[in-house]
């Protein structure tokens, strides 16, 4: 028998979560053709990966690299931590379908990065992947904030009938040209005069498709308790899967909440379709103005449009620099991104440690100072996490990064290592591998990434993308039957 390459004498962990196994992984085109002892097989290329584990390429369910899949296609922010797959079109902002580019809202515009970066539809965006793709396969979620800015001029006041009608007419094009869901932001100033009612209508819309609400809650500190009371209650009345994005108690006074949030969601597990996602992170990352400096030990500053070189430097010192308060100096910076030090490290690690918790980013790679997520998180919760701290196993690691996004998101064949399944692979050394980025220094590359392959073609080793693009748009499917 005969393979395009053969990764030989790995420690396989197939992203099921299954105990590892000694073995051989041979690949032909994009496709994974055998797997175990393949010592009678030939190949064109061997790759001797001893001492080595070989999972699944690790898939990234919340990310804001929207644009960046055409502004930097190497993606190499992502193939540096063993990333294969991204998830786009969170928190309520995609950047299709755009209908009216005049009334793009702030956040959107600096998603899109460069006006054309917008798309009148999903199908038009899908396409713009395939005709010029990236390093990774990318799947999109259409954002309630660009629904919004499609149907009303006066965004912060709730949708009237017809223009609820008219979010849902796009939202139902849009699923139907394999958006694999709809994502809502009502945290957010596009989104925050939303009804809940608006939400459930959304809602109903993705459940006719069989698609998933994914949501960034209206709140997450003072009152995350009421915003996941919300988010059931849209998933009640809509029918529809719901799932929280980034969970966490953000704020002091919040601290350790995380016992009655995941008692929550377990309870509401039982009898209907919820799930989570979350970053291995005290800081979480957004607009500077989100209100969260007041909650925050620490803002480090991340991206300021009239003053750029504040960024990296912490909103305490530029407030005694300027000799004003923290209210004003973040006036003045606007509009700016920053970092805010409002979790805990024992909620970080009890919502992690939650059996049905996913991995995400949260990343959004703009800006000379991002959060160090945006290049670091996967190798994170590998290194420090499973391997220093040891909150699950090494097998239970991946399979939160591979299996179950892939299952939650409907992305059939991806996500674990077996017969027929596509050939997204990354080779890593458990021993070594940790984040490179830090707070400091958040555009650092990764440590103990060997090789990284994307529907069967590698696209990072030696420390570098190798130049190939082979990702693909990805729409929801249902499984490749694997052996």
């Amino acid at each position: 028998m005969h393979a395009d390459f053969i990764i030989r004498g790995a420690e396989i962990i197939d992203g099921t979560g299954a105990p590892r196994r000694r073995g051989d992984v041979a690949v032909s085109d994009d496709r994974i053709v055998a797997t175990g002892d393949l010592s009678h097989w030939t190949a064109g290329r061997e790759i001797e990966a001893a001492g080595r584990v070989v999972s699944p390429g690790f898939i990234d369910p919340h990310v804001h690299h929207d644009a960046a899949l055409f502004m930097r296609p190497d993606m190499e922010f992502m193939t540096n931590q063993g990333v294969t797959t991204v998830i786009n079109g969170n928190c309520g902002f995609s950047i299709a379908p755009v209908t009216r580019p005049e009334n793009l809202p702030g956040q959107l515009a600096a998603i899109a990065g460069r006006p054309d970066l917008i798309f009148a539809t999903y199908a038009a965006y899908r396409d713009r992947i395939a005709a010029e793709p990236p390093a990774v396969n990318a799947a999109c979620l259409i954002g309630q904030s660009t629904l919004r800015a499609n149907a009303m001029d006066d965004l912060t006041k709730a949708a009237t009938k017809s223009e609820l009608a008219e979010m849902c007419r796009l939202l139902d094009g849009a699923l139907a040209e394999g958006a694999i869901g709809v994502s809502t932001g009502p945290f957010y100033p596009p989104s925050r005069a939303s009804t809940t009612e608006e939400l459930i209508e959304l809602g109903k819309i993705a459940h006719r498709h069989g698609k998933l609400y994914v949501t960034h809650m209206r709140d997450e500190g003072d009152r995350v308790i009421e915003a996941l009371e919300e988010t059931f209650a849209v998933g009640r009345e809509s029918c529809c899967g719901v799932h929280v994005s980034h969970h966490k108690c953000a704020g002091l006074a919040n601290h350790g909440l995380s016992t009655t949030t995941l008692k929550m969601i377990d309870d509401e597990m039982q009898q209907r379709d919820v799930g989570l996602d979350t970053t291995p992170w005290i800081a979480s990352s957004t607009i500077l103005n989100s209100g969260r400096h007041k909650q925050a030990t620490r803002v480090i500053v991340a991206e300021s449009e009239p003053y750029p070189d504040m960024a990296g430097r912490d909103l305490a010192d530029i407030a005694r620099e300027w000799n004003t308060d923290l209210d004003d100096a973040m006036e003045r910076l606007l509009p700016a991104t920053g970092i805010f030090f409002i979790m805990a490290e024992e909620d970080v690690q009890r919502i992690l440690s939650y059996e049905h918790t996913i991995i995400c980013s949260d990343g959004m790679p703009t800006g000379k100072h991002p959060h160090p997520r945006v290049w670091g998180t996967f190798p994170r919760v590998l290194g420090h996490y499973v391997r220093d701290v040891g909150l699950f196993s090494l097998e239970e690691g991946v399979r939160r990064m591979t299996s179950m996004p892939a299952d939650r998101f409907g992305l059939g064949g991806r996500g674990r290592i077996a017969v027929g399944a596509f050939a997204d692979l990354v080779i890593f050394d458990p021993a070594t591998i940790a984040e490179g980025a830090t707070f400091e220094n958040p555009i650092q590359p990764a440590h103990g990434i060997d090789r990284v392959f994307v529907n069967g073609r590698e696209v990072f080793a030696g420390g570098k993308p190798t130049g190939a693009r082979p990702g693909r748009p990805l729409t929801q499917t249902a499984p490749v039957q694997v052996v």
